[in-house]
């Protein structure tokens, strides 16, 4: 029962129904604060129990100073959490095996057992094996269904043997569109003490692109499986409160743009803006021109600026949306109610205090697309062929964009530019290519290695820069009506014009949720889109995640007999190196229109607003501006074919599954019985020899560098992800334990085993370890005279002579998507520590997390200035009988003529994450804690 000492309790009826509340304004100055701090705020408010959640915690809140950094600590109790299959299979493996520690510890097993409501979507496991045929979704589901069965197994057996525990079957939707379709509620209810209450909905996911909810006004982020695995176990979650920056929208945005334009473009400005570990949110008169699903597109893109949410307060677009969407009359009126009287209704000229502001006009956004690496290198569309030269060109991001600018200026923002003659364009069989861009005088040399190759009886050359997969995926662009719809009625337009993909390109279709298929079928766009090689493969996340499935075997073949590099364009939210498929070195963001448009075109060499696309039937040139559909025709097809029943519809029976899913046998009981032979989920060794009480912290002394890393080391170079080769540790084992190679997998989904993903951890094949240079991939040295070794190997040798391990690293080391297994599997790699420049906010908690120690290089040390080589003998210093710890941590470096003393900052950021690094880890915490209840 919560203390109440700010006497906040009260009561709101609506419809004859009463609900507990607490009212915010009982908090002196809470009416200052920015829409997300409010949601905090009530958040202490209903929790406060003078234990964890203090007073003193609830005015840290509410006398916020809005330029002072994040330093005082709250715990933040979501009200459920939300997880995919690819982090959510390792959270269940862990919560089992949590089950057997507790029983062998003498405890009752059952009190592991989620405390808030957890929902699963099954959504990373289906892989776009087949493409362009009508059974493509047949076939892939079917392969989806035998790769994963022992992985469904395990979900459906912990469906039944935890309580408020469900899972969202294969085949269904992407865990962001159906959490913001159906299974968010704006404001949620629950009976507490035998007392209705209603409170804003909040959520933490293990997903890093759960802010996708924050366009409802759902507060929500992305987070560790282990501290999503905590947060059901009924552990709130240690936060510091943080700075908010104001996000001020302003005027409409122009003819032509898309939801994704303006992401891209949001993305750029606030990664410049450096809002790392921050809250955003949006508000100002702009907020009422800006529509529910592009909301969501940009609240889905947060990690990619880096912020850890992204929020729009509640409106009337909100409720339109949940009406749209099919939800009940009285949960509307409840989210209107409530939110007007806890001051949550968005008033447009009301500015509360923020950190910082900063403002957009929304007229300014153009047409864009973002790569080749990152999503926050936005490329003007009107300098996209010019920018993709340069890089081929070697020239860096930075001068290629600049000089496809400067190229381009002046010309007319699409779509209004008129047509214009072809390119300039050297014939591909005369490499080096010399391209001079009219009007600016500047000359450009890039290499080209045309390769000639035949498909389906055509003679086709492929060459730097070339498309080999267009694929609309990824739950940012799927879940909008608007940009989806635009790319069925450009499909359309060029069908009926005639223009074709071309050949080589590999297109695909996946929709973040049933209810786009439903439209795409009553708008009639569903033949052009199957026409133009955009037939459904399924619904899941894909290509964005590397489920790309395989390139045509032709074009695989041509790619590697030149090393080509070529490109991806994709309608997702991530294109880190090596994540979309293991042949393609470029990926570029992109509208879904635009992913049309680049699968007729071919190539990022075609000026997409100058260029023509392809040929007519009638042998006229057709430009883009000729198919592409302007915002009232698209306005007019989504209010004719989306209406609320297609989401009560489509979502009645969400949680039944299919044949498959229904016909597995699940066998019973409270503890899971695990297989000896299964290679998808095994007994995780984290509870190994674990006794009730913790052993001593000590300090780290006479560790080796396994790695040396540079800056933007992301989740995805450090987490197995995408296939599995053979040649790989991890090919090897599944191989030496049965598996044939057709029947690998992907490391996602092969989560649920420690054994395979151990060996995946730090293997990316984009991976730089400085430690051998010139040499991509998982591999190390041990010495310097020593021989190239695969890094699980190096570790295996180190541990075996209890040798402790650090990896040192640059800047924003961590960012990208929230994976568990890039902290678990370093630290069953035998890394004790990390030391780098700096850290993004999830995986530096998931380290500690795992027992992983994080710490920061001072000031403008890096690892280059201190001139650290990696081979050299490190001791951390000064942790051994601390209490608390300190912030400042020594770091002795020997090396064969030298020998100093390097200070860092301990980033153990709160007391809580004291607690779980003293313990080993968060999960032997809250087992700790459970066991002496």
């Amino acid at each position: 029962m919560s203390s109440n000492s700010f006497d906040a309790r009260s009561e709101i009826t609506v419809d004859g129904e009463s609900y507990e509340i607490y009212r915010l304004d009982a908090v002196p100055g809470s009416a200052r604060l920015p829409y997300s701090l409010k949601v905090l705020l009530e958040n202490l408010l209903r929790n406060e129990d003078g234990r964890l959640v203090t007073a003193e915690q609830v005015r840290a809140v509410g006398d916020w100073d809005p330029a002072a950094e994040a330093s005082k600590e709250i715990q933040y109790t979501p009200a459920r959490v939300l997880m995919q299959d690819f982090t959510g299979v390792p959270c269940v493996v862990d919560l089992v095996a949590m089950r057997d520690a507790m029983s062998d510890l003498g405890g009752d097993p059952t009190k592991i057992n989620p405390l808030i409501p957890g929902e699963l979507v099954i959504d990373h496991s289906v892989i776009a094996d087949v493409f362009n045929r009508p059974d493509a979704i047949s076939v892939n589901s079917e392969l989806e269904f035998k790769r994963n069965q022992e992985r469904y197994q395990l979900l459906r057996w912990a469906q039944q043997s935890f309580a408020d525990f469900l899972v969202v079957p294969p085949d269904t939707g992407i865990c962001h569109q159906v959490n913001l379709e159906y299974l968010s509620r704006v404001v949620f209810t629950r009976t507490r003490d035998g007392v209705a209450q209603a409170y804003p909905d909040t959520l933490v996911g293990t997903d890093s692109h759960t802010p996708m909810v924050n366009g409802l006004g759902v507060l929500g982020w992305g987070v560790g499986g282990i501290e999503a695995e905590a947060a059901m176990l009924g552990q709130p979650m240690s936060m510091l409160v943080p700075q908010v920056v104001g996000f001020k929208l302003t005027g409409e945005l122009p003819e032509g743009t898309t939801a994704t334009d303006l992401v891209l473009t949001v993305a750029e400005l606030l990664r410049q803006t450096r809002v790392v570990g921050k809250f955003v949110d949006f508000f100002g008169p702009g907020v009422a021109n800006v529509p529910l699903a592009n909301r969501a597109t940009l609240g889905n893109m947060s990690p990619e600026y880096g912020s850890t949410c992204a929020i729009f307060p509640i409106d009337e677009e909100t409720l339109s949306y949940l009406r749209l969407t099919g939800r009940p009359e009285h949960q509307i009126r409840l989210v209107e109610a409530y939110a007007k009287e806890q001051g949550l209704w968005h008033d447009p000229f009301h500015t509360p205090d923020y950190s910082q502001i900063v403002e957009l006009d929304l007229a300014t956004v153009e047409s864009s697309i973002a790569g080749p690496k990152r999503p926050q290198d936005r490329i003007p569309l009107r300098s996209a062929s010019r920018a993709v030269r340069g890089l081929l060109a070697g020239e860096s991001q930075e001068a290629a964009v600049l000089a496809g600018g400067l190229d381009d200026a002046g010309s007319e923002s699409f779509p209004a530019s008129d047509p214009v003659a072809i390119s300039t364009r050297i014939p591909r069989d005369e490499p080096p290519h010399v391209f001079t861009d009219d009007g600016s005088g500047d000359s450009l040399e890039w290499h080209s290695d045309p390769t000639q190759f035949l498909l389906d009886g055509q003679n086709l050359t492929l060459d730097h820069g070339d498309v080999v997969i267009a694929a609309i995926t990824s739950c940012t662009n799927t879940s909008n009506p608007s940009v989806m719809i635009g790319a069925g009625l450009l499909a359309k337009k060029a069908v009926e014009l005639g223009l074709e993909r071309k050949p080589w390109v590999k297109t695909t279709l996946a929709p973040g949720s049933r209810v786009v298929t439903d439209y795409f079928n009553r708008a009639g766009l569903t033949p052009y889109l199957e026409k133009i090689g955009f037939s459904l493969v399924g619904y899941g996340c894909t290509t964005c995640i590397g489920n790309s499935g395989p390139l045509i075997p032709e074009v695989s073949a041509a790619v590697n007999a030149k090393d080509l590099n070529v490109s991806a364009v994709l309608s997702g939210n991530r294109n880190f190196e090596g994540r979309i498929h293991p042949e393609v070195k470029m990926n570029f963001l992109a509208s879904p229109p635009l992913v049309i448009a680049y699968a007729l075109a071919g190539s990022m060499h075609v000026d997409l607003l100058k260029d023509p696309l392809g040929t007519s039937s009638s042998g006229e040139p057709v430009y883009l501006k000729d198919i592409w559909p302007t915002t009232a025709e698209i306005k007019e097809v989504v209010d004719a074919s989306l209406e609320a029943q297609m989401f009560t519809d489509g979502y009645a029976d969400v949680y039944h599954g299919d044949e498959n899913w229904r016909g597995m046998h699940v066998p019973e009981g409270d503890m899971f019985a695990w297989s000896e032979d299964s290679t998808y989920v095994r007994k995780p060794p984290y509870f190994d020899g674990m006794a009730r009480e913790p052993e001593p912290v000590t300090d780290i002394v006479g560790a080796r560098v396994l790695a040396l890393l540079g800056d933007s080391v992301t989740t995805d170079h450090i987490s197995p992800a995408g296939n599995i080769r053979k040649s790989s540790p991890a090919g090897q084992y599944l191989l030496e334990h049965g598996v044939s190679q057709g029947d690998f997998n992907s490391y996602g989904s092969r989560r649920g085993n420690h054994n395979v993903m151990i060996r995946g951890t730090f293997a990316n094949i984009r991976l730089r370890n400085l430690l051998v240079p010139g040499v991509e991939g998982g591999f190390t040295k041990r010495s310097a005279d020593g021989p190239v070794e695969t890094i699980f190997d190096a570790s295996n040798a180190f541990q075996a002579d209890g040798t402790p391990l650090v990896v040192i690293a640059g800047t924003d080391y961590g960012s990208g998507s929230s994976r568990d297994w890039a902290a678990k599997g370093t630290m069953l790699l035998g890394v004790k520590a990390v030391i780098a420049a700096s850290f993004e906010r999830i995986h530096r908690s998931n380290l500690i997390g795992m027992g992983v120690l994080p710490l920061q290089f001072k000031d403008a040390d890096t690892a280059e200035s201190l001139g650290l080589t990696g081979m050299e003998t490190y001791s951390i210093v000064g942790l051994a009988g601390a209490n608390p710890f300190p912030r400042e941590v020594t770091v002795r470096i020997e090396s064969d003529d030298a020998s100093r003393e390097v200070v860092t900052t301990l980033r153990i950021d709160t007391p809580a994450e004291e607690a779980y690094y003293m313990h080993g880890g968060i999960l032997q915490y809250v087992l700790r804690q459970m066991l002496a209840a």
